[in-house]
């Protein structure tokens, strides 16, 4: 059994390679099955770049307001409470709408995410009307 207590754990920046804006992360859990959970936090009108799961994500919201597009256009905002589930290899961005932070866990197995490009403002801009 693993425990990991409340308050235990750094949550450390994301940087700028696969986001825009600032956003932090902290790892809660890898286990033996390759199952990762991460606390993600998003300040307004941060976001992920476009990518993909090789097995999926699922994204539960934990506080805030957000976004999640795919690229056959689909957007759906989201907010506290709210689960997405984007299946394998479904190319996805999700991050804080602009007059909101959001927190997520994202939660993943079968390795790490294909980044594939920024969401430039114009991208993000057409999604928050």
């Amino acid at each position: 059994m693993e425990h990991i207590a409340a308050g235990t754990g750094a949550w450390s920046p994301s940087g700028n390679e696969h986001f825009t804006g600032t956003v932090w992360n902290r790892r809660l859990s890898e286990s033996d099955d390759g199952i990762t959970m991460i606390a993600v936090q998003f300040a307004p009108g941060a976001r992920s770049d476009w990518h993909s799961h090789p097995r999926g994500q699922l994204l539960y919201v934990v506080s805030g307001s957000g976004l999640v597009q795919t690229d056959d256009g689909s957007t759906v905002r989201i907010s506290a409470g709210d689960v997405v589930h984007a299946p394998p290899g479904e190319r996805h961005w999700h991050g804080a709408r602009p007059d909101s932070p959001m927190m997520h866990l994202s939660l993943t197995t079968g390795g790490p995410a294909a980044w594939e490009g920024k969401v430039n403002d114009d991208e993000y801009g057409r999604q928050i009307s």
